[in-house]
């Protein structure tokens, strides 16, 4: 990554971070925590940038625009509207879940083909 590239993505979280403060109160508190939520189970792409949260700020900034609460916009059950938006993401969770299941098929392999080579 050139610096050109760590410094243009450090002005755009800025600006999105902006947006954020922004949002009224009970916004802001329900967007950290989906903000948390992504870092946490959330998709491979959301370290590639801030499109999905970029998003989420679009929609809370539509929903308060419009006088609603916060939790109109997102439903009362916060984590699955977030499991909604990443439903068709690679999650972190997905990855660690191919990681073991390739370990355990090369460690099953090994002793296999070990109780072959001795002939059981």
């Amino acid at each position: 990554m050139k610096i050109r590239d760590i410094i243009e993505g450090k002005k755009e979280w800025r600006a999105h971070a902006a947006r954020v403060k922004a949002l009224p109160q009970d916004y802001q508190i329900v967007y950290k925590e989906i903000q948390k939520y992504f870092f946490k189970v959330g998709p491979v792409e959301l370290t590639d940038g801030t499109g999905l949260l970029s998003g989420i700020v679009d929609l809370f900034e539509e929903g308060a625009a419009l006088g609603k609460g916060v939790l109109d916009v997102t439903g009362t059950d916060v984590a699955f509207f977030c499991d909604e938006l990443i439903r068709d993401s690679k999650t972190y969770a997905d990855s660690y879940q191919e990681s073991v299941n390739q370990e355990v098929n090369k460690a099953v392999k090994k002793v296999t083909n070990k109780k072959k080579q001795k002939g059981g």
